[in-house]
């Protein structure tokens, strides 16, 4: 069953209409859907097409060949990986644009699903018409991106085919023909300078892609702390379950409070994700350190209170920053959970956080007194994705320090660490200056 709504020009990079296809058998999850799409995408023609299994899908797949494919992984016929290693014996090689729908958010599964092709992943119950339109709409736009490169690629072999024959046969004649030399000169040079363009474009199209890749641990590694306090929260719950108990009321404020910081950290990585796109996408504004830094301890309280941290603040000399709000909170959480995560045994752990500004640069630090690092061992490697140096220290995925370096550097900074083994590190930002 198809179904049309929206008529307005295209936007930049979408041509006509597109056609979206639902795979699930819940038709409530279908209607849910369809109004998300319309409420959000209202400003976009789209025509909608629906499947309740996968033997329908493939049907419906191969006779209306649609622009992108909501696919939910639970299916009563077959499951969605499956279904997707079908659908891509059926679509020509890089044109296929699926976003898997999961049930139970597994990180495994996640990545399963785009290593074996799928554009994005979105969990069930997680997330809003902004999150399902702004998915759907990303993942048609980097299908048709992809596709472009292809064939862009093949023109240029094209081209260097072409350039090479033409250099054989420059070759070929230059012995008899002392006047060629200087044409093979040209061809040669115009042939190195194709190689370097599309070198340079094989490159950042390689960047691009990781980023991509990354974005799906990033978001998990972000969103492990406000859920880890959700699982705590919920576990006094169970084990005071009756509303006769004086602190019933405020536990559940806690879990409220929870799920509105889960709610502000998700905002946060979609701000992330802007990170990698021209300048001007994300919006810099002058931040006050002290709010910011309570809204992270908020978030960190259960933390703060298990390992009786002492956490201080000088922010008198720099009371605010101008950079993106949300990354500037990542960066402030990561580096203040690792301070509490890798604390030293023998001691209660210290975090001090000061600002300043110095030689047209903001200045911000975050100073403990844990385990610290061995630099000379590990320095190279500090910013590196899935690097990790205390593993018996708890859980982590290595993610954390290689988050906060880049969007650091997204806002044209730089990171110093100073660090010794069993005394403490200090992590020294240094961003420009802007204008207040």
């Amino acid at each position: 069953m198809a179904e049309s709504f929206g008529t307005t020009p295209d936007k930049p990079g979408m041509s006509g209409a597109k056609k979206i296809l639902l795979v699930d058998d819940n038709e409530q999850d279908r209607v849910l859907y369809k109004r998300y799409l319309r409420k959000h995408l209202g400003a976009e023609q789209f025509e909608v097409c629906e499947a309740s299994s996968g033997e329908e899908g493939l049907a419906a797949f191969q006779s209306w060949q649609p622009d992108c494919i909501l696919l939910d992984y639970n299916l009563p016929d077959t499951d969605g990986l499956s279904l997707l290693l079908a659908l891509q014996r059926l679509a020509p090689p890089h044109t296929l644009c699926v976003v898997m729908i999961t049930g139970g958010g597994s990180e495994q599964l996640a990545v399963r699903a785009l290593n074996n092709g799928a554009l994005d992943y979105l969990v069930k119950q997680h997330f809003d018409q902004e999150l399902l339109g702004k998915t759907v709409l990303h993942a048609i736009e980097k299908n048709e991106w992809r596709q472009h490169i292809s064939q862009h690629h093949a023109q240029l072999e094209v081209v260097n085919q072409q350039l090479r024959d033409s250099l054989r046969e420059l070759t070929e004649t230059r012995r008899q023909v002392q006047e060629s030399n200087q044409q093979l000169q040209l061809a040669h040079e115009e042939v190195q300078a194709r190689n370097q363009a599309l070198d340079a474009a094989n490159q950042e199209l390689a960047r691009t892609n990781a980023d991509l890749d990354n974005f799906v641990y990033a978001a998990s590694h972000d969103l492990r702390q406000p859920v880890n306090n959700l699982e705590g929260l919920f576990q006094e719950l169970r084990r005071s379950a009756t509303f006769h108990d004086p602190e019933q009321a405020y536990v559940l404020r806690l879990v409220e409070e929870s799920l509105r910081d889960l709610s502000t950290t998700i905002n946060g990585l979609t701000a992330v994700v802007q990170e990698e796109r021209p300048p001007g996408q994300d919006l810099t504004e002058p931040v006050e350190l002290a709010g910011l830094t309570a809204d992270v301890l908020q978030t960190l309280r259960p933390q703060v209170l298990d390992t009786q941290a002492t956490i201080l603040t000088e922010y008198a000399a720099l009371p605010q920053i101008v950079f993106v709000r949300a990354n500037l909170r990542t960066i402030l959480l990561n580096l203040i959970a690792n301070a509490l995560k890798y604390r030293h045994p023998a001691r209660l752990p210290r975090v001090r956080l000061r600002s300043w500004a110095s030689s047209g640069q903001a200045v911000l630090e975050v100073a403990d007194n844990g385990l610290g690092i061995d630099l000379e061992r590990h320095g190279q490697e500090l910013f590196k994705l899935f690097r990790r140096f205390h593993h018996h220290a708890g859980e982590g995925t290595g993610v954390g320090l290689f988050l906060v370096n880049r969007l650091v550097q997204g806002q044209g900074g730089r990171i110093e660490v100073e660090s010794q083994p069993e005394v403490g590190t200090t992590f020294r930002l240094y961003v420009p200056a802007l204008p207040l």
